[in-house]
Parts: C-alpha cells; structure tokens; sequence
C-alpha cells in the first residue's frame, strides 16, 4: 500500500526547507550545542539508523543524537542482516516498521533510493536521508550552516565562501550549495579540476574559478571536499599527488584568504591530499567542531520530526 507522501514528515533534501524552517532548526541545534538538553523529547520512540553503505560520524553521531533525546535505538548492519539474503529495502523499511520503529535515518549509495522509501513509507513514521549517493546529505548540510554561523554570525549573507574539491560527486556540496543559497549567501566560489564539476543546476549562482590562488582571495570560508574515489570513474582525477599540487589548501595558500578565514571539511579527511596536516589541525581548522555540532543538528532534526503529538509534526 502506498501512503500519500507529505514531504513536512521527512528530511530528504535542503532544496526544499525553507529560511524560516532552517533557521527555526539551526537555533535548536545551537541550543543543543551550548550544552542544552531534552531527556525525555523521544521517551518511547524507536529510532533505527538503516545504513546501506559504511558510516563512521554520521552514523554515531546520529546514534549519540537519539540516545541524548531518550529513544530506543536500534542500529542496522546490511552486511548481518537478511538484505544479504536478498531482502529488498522496501521490506526491510516494512518489516522495522511493524516492530513499532517510527525513525529511520537511512543512508543508501543509489540516488533517489531514500524519497522512494520515504514515499512508500507508513503516516507514522518519518525518514531522514543520511546521504543517497551523490544526491544529498541535509544533516550535513544543516550541521556546516550550524558551524558558519557559529564562527561568523547568524547574518552570513556578507560571506566570500570558496568549495575546493570533487563537488561532481559529492552528496556534501549539494547540501552545503543548498544550504548557503538559502541563508543569503551571495558570494559563492567553486574551484575544482573540470572532471569533477557537475552541471550547472548544481551550481547555479555559483562563480567557478579555476585556479585556487585566484579563488582564494579575500574568502572568509574555505569548505574543503573529500575525494570520492569510491563514487569516480577511474582515471578522473591524474594522480593524488597533482591534485593537492593543484587543489590541496597549505598554509601558504591559506594566506590569501581574508585575515580570520576558517577552513572546513565534512571528513573523513585525505591528508597530504586535501589539506595539509598544519591546516587541518591549525587555529583557523573547525573540523572537529564540525562533528560536535553534528550530534546537536541530529538532535534538532530527530526532535522536529518524531517529537510532540503522532504522526511527526514535520519540520516548521
């Protein structure tokens, strides 16, 4: 049976939150962040973390999330479960659902793959997409936001913002794309080897500069990217040493960015690839505190869609 699909019951993407609906999440997380608390928001409610492809951060941070707010959690193993058997994620979905599980925060390598679950999914229960594919990661999206405006203020409509590395796979730079461009962010700068651009829909009002010297001037934010190589075709990117010849922020480049620059970076980080070890570990890094604010953000979202009255009251 397929249910009608309300996209306020799940979290599937940035593209379609609203500023208001951002900004409402981004001051819960930042409560949560400065220590805040809500024991009992998720007293009864059953959260599973439905992971089809590995997870280090999201996965615990997710976890931690939901324990810090009182659910049950229960965690999902493809590898141990009967998806090996050949159990279709739709059943899957179905079997935890008749087990009384209300949560599902699922990461999936298919793009797409979490919005047709959320869509077949029962009225009760709501779905947050941890990353599918090359296609999204709003929490990661939500947690980078979270970060900015922690180190540059709530108006970041004034920011110089540069995106260095695989944007053409990464779930990462969509959200963040998405999340800048809903915040007010005008000045929005892509640097990247031409093979590993995506198409223009993803960079619409983007500027993309070729050369990261030139990219780099005057920016206040440096948002760094992983290498996908699990997600490219082989051959796209020369070697790793030419690109962090080309691509890799050190401290020199660093320099040219304006006086109090901050550098980020979703992990996990290629070191000697992407960034020096003295930029990632330096006063200006906030990659750990990217991953702090990764248990708040989870936090908020898990609250605004399972918390108060049944079925979830959605994200406004």
């Amino acid at each position: 049976m397929t249910h009608r699909f309300d996209p306020d019951a799940h979290l599937l993407d940035l593209a379609t939150v609203s500023r208001e609906r951002m900004e409402v999440l981004l001051g819960r997380a930042e409560h949560y962040a400065r220590g805040g608390t809500a024991p009992q928001a998720l007293e009864g409610v059953a959260v599973c973390t439905l992971f089809f492809e590995p997870s280090t951060r999201t996965r615990l941070s997710f976890q931690l999330a939901a324990q810090r707010l009182g659910a049950h959690v229960l965690g999902f193993d493809v590898s141990t479960s009967s998806a090996s058997k050949g159990e279709t994620d739709l059943d899957t979905l179905r079997t935890l659902e008749a087990m009384g599980v209300r949560g599902f925060v699922v990461r999936h390598g298919r793009e797409g793959a979490v919005r047709e679950l959320a869509g077949r999914a029962g009225p009760r229960s709501a779905l947050i997409n941890a990353g599918d594919g090359r296609n999204a990661h709003p929490t990661q999206g939500l947690l980078d936001m979270l970060t900015l405006r922690q180190a540059k203020g709530t108006d970041l409509s004034g920011l110089k913002v540069l995106v260095v590395g695989d944007v053409r796979h990464s779930r990462v730079a969509r959200s963040d794309l998405q999340g800048l461009r809903t915040l007010g962010v005008a000045d929005i700068r892509v640097c990247a080897p031409p093979a590993l651009l995506p198409g223009p829909e993803v960079l619409e009002g983007c500027q993309v500069v070729p050369v990261l010297d030139h990219a780099l001037e005057g920016v206040d934010v440096v948002m760094l990217l992983r290498l996908q190589r699990e997600r490219m075709e082989e051959g796209t990117v020369e070697s790793l040493d030419a690109y962090h010849h080309a691509y890799g922020l050190d401290a020199r480049r660093l320099a040219l960015a304006a006086p109090g620059a901050v550098v980020m970076h979703p992990g996990p980080v290629n070191r000697g690839v992407e960034v020096t070890d003295e930029v990632a570990d330096g006063p200006q890094s906030l990659i750990l505190r990217q991953v702090a604010n990764g248990v708040a953000v989870r936090m908020a979202v898990l609250e605004a869609l399972l918390g108060g009255p049944q079925p979830p009251h959605g994200l406004a």
